[in-house]
């Protein structure tokens, strides 16, 4: 492989997550409902997908950076540092191995996500603003945006799926 090949590789694993990063950011930071202490959001569906097409480090960086500058820059900045520590981790339950985005693996993994989701900002709200109580409280919030999430990477998945998106893209190679 080419210096040429290889920066062209890059170039285009980039823009996807720059994208991809942009429209967790939007999904999270402007379409979201405000829950206890924080926000509901669609923005995770948008991370299984990238964690299912793209390089573990990009993936990660697309739930960093989208979730996390739309926690700095929509009012719950104080959120940002779980956030990014939390769906960077999240990222790294999904695979991009298969051809498919919806595996049976990936698709295993929602509820993991959840348990990380949920354990993840619950242990930061008890420590960071001292209320266990309203931590616990906010773990429903956490379900219903792990399952809309789903619903997202699911439909999302499928209709990538049915056009061969891993393939025709260069993101899956055997």
């Amino acid at each position: 492989m080419t210096d040429q090949v290889r920066t062209h590789e890059k170039l285009k694993l980039m823009t996807i997550s720059a994208l991809m990063a942009a429209l967790c950011f939007l999904l999270t930071g402007y379409l979201h409902i405000p829950t206890g202490n924080g926000i509901t959001h669609i923005g995770d569906g948008i991370i299984f997908l990238a964690a299912c097409m793209l390089p573990l480090p990009y993936a990660a960086a697309v739930g960093a950076v989208g979730a996390g500058l739309a926690d700095l820059l929509s009012g719950f900045a104080i959120w940002a540092p779980a956030t990014v520590v939390i769906k960077a981790l999240t990222a790294c339950l999904f695979s991009r191995k298969r051809e498919k985005i919806l595996t049976l693996r990936n698709i295993l993994m929602l509820p993991l996500a959840f348990v990380i989701c949920a354990t993840g900002y619950t242990v930061y709200e008890g420590l960071v603003i001292s209320s266990f109580k309203a931590a616990v409280l906010q773990i429903p919030f956490y379900g219903i945006q792990i399952a809309f999430s789903s619903v997202l990477f699911i439909v999302l998945g499928a209709g990538l799926d049915k056009l061969s998106f891993k393939r025709r893209s260069g993101l899956f190679k055997q």
